[in-house]
């Protein structure tokens, strides 16, 4: 069992993948402390990749896998603003947009503009579904990866694309599970309210879900171990959840401590999360789902007191999908733009004023103020207010503009 999952975890197995998709290091770069270069790279198990060869597991392990470690085991070099050029070669240009464009369905951009989307063009029901699950699918994750504390595959051999999430441990691939988990919500939960075929939806719940996943392994991010952990891992929470989301729709809706618990709950969970000994944005970003997540739950739960929930009614259901007309392109097109411009306005409005509310209330200097951004006690409650509201806004006041509009 062992020998299966070190080959699985193995580095040279993701690099193998990039070189067949026609990524390739130009070069071995920087030679690491035992003397051996990138093309001579020891196999190495997933212990010892981990820093756990011997000792205290906390000692061997943090600094193999600080930030400091990471860039200097990458083999990138700086440029001259400071920052790190990754060193390869493109071979196949259509693949390589192929599988960025899939690494970006599950960065925070996509999140904020597409999710609300299906607020905006289908149905917020699905909306609503899909967030409770990404949430609860997500939060897991992110806290595995911290506990377990598994690095990333190892570059050289690999080529690593993104380097923001580089300071990151890997096991699970959070993509993974979140591409798992939104496509297959979609599709069980679209079933009793939109028309349509089943099986194309399976299949395209497949294709995208896997895009996703094999993009994960083409940027160099996660080992197969780590993709295929992520898969199951979310496959196993549905499963295990899936009995009691209509059970969830009812208490998120009507309850009178809908609004009080799903957002304590989220808050807690966000100071609450595992502590390093070097900054990780996993919390932060860990704080904007929860954020989400809450803004998100209030908004339903008044939409529902106020009894416009933008919903089909039940006696329609299922429906069919509307006639891609000129108009309809149009006004959904408008809606798109109108929406995403109001969220991302919100965004900006609210973190701008949340952090400079918090930078007044600990005294910090404006030279401090990109790393004391960082800080618990700042990271947190900034983030959690601001995607909150942000989600409030999508929930609440969004659809009611479109109205304003005439749009909708």
């Amino acid at each position: 069992m062992s020998e299966w999952l070190d080959y699985l975890n193995d580095s040279t197995l993701v690099a193998r993948f990039q070189r067949q998709c026609g990524l390739v290091l130009s070069d071995a770069g920087p030679r690491d402390s035992g003397g051996s270069t990138g093309k001579d790279h020891p196999l190495r198990s997933v212990t010892q990749r981990a820093g756990m060869t011997h000792g205290n597991v906390s000692e061997n392990l943090h600094p193999q896998n600080s930030p400091e470690h990471n860039q200097k085991m990458n083999g990138y070099k700086g440029n001259e603003h400071g920052g790190v050029r990754p060193r390869y070669e493109v071979r196949n240009w259509p693949l390589y947009v192929l599988f960025l464009l899939s690494a970006a369905l599950g960065h925070e951009v996509f999140y904020i503009t597409v999710l609300p989307g299906v607020h905006w063009h289908l149905d917020p029901f699905l909306c609503r579904r899909l967030v409770n699950t990404w949430t609860l699918v997500m939060y897991v994750g992110q806290v595995l990866k911290d506990l377990l504390k598994l690095p990333r595959p190892l570059s050289p051999p690999v080529v690593k694309l993104e380097m923001r999430v580089d300071a990151e441990y890997g096991l699970p691939s959070t993509h993974a599970m979140a591409a798992t988990a939104i496509a297959f919500t979609l599709l069980l939960s679209a079933t009793s309210r939109i028309q349509f075929q089943f099986e194309v939806g399976l299949i395209v719940a497949v294709v995208l879900s896997s895009l996703v996943c094999l993009s994960r392994l083409y940027t160099g991010m996660h080992s197969l171990l780590d993709v295929l952990c992520g898969v199951w891992l979310s496959a196993g929470l549905m499963l295990l959840t899936y009995p009691y989301w209509e059970a969830f729709d009812r208490f998120q809706l009507t309850s009178p401590l809908s609004p009080p618990v799903l957002v304590a709950l989220p808050l807690f969970l966000s100071y609450n999360y595992p502590q390093l000994d070097h900054y990780s944005p996993t919390r932060a970003d860990t704080t904007t789902i929860l954020g989400v997540a809450a803004g998100c739950s209030v908004g339903y739960w008044t939409n529902a007191q106020l009894g416009v929930t933008f919903e089909p009614p039940h006696g329609a259901l299922p429906v069919a999908l509307p006639p891609l007309t000129a108009g309809a392109l149009a006004a959904g097109l408008a809606r798109y733009l109108v929406g995403a411009a109001v969220l991302l306005a919100t965004r900006w409005a609210v973190r701008a004023a949340s952090l400079r509310a918090l930078f007044a209330w600990y005294s910090v200097e404006p030279g401090d103020a990109p790393s004391a951004a960082r800080r618990r006690e700042i990271e947190v409650p900034s983030k959690f207010l601001t995607y909150s509201v942000v989600g409030l806004v999508n929930a609440v006041l969004v659809n009611r503009l479109f109205l304003l509009l005439g749009i909708l």
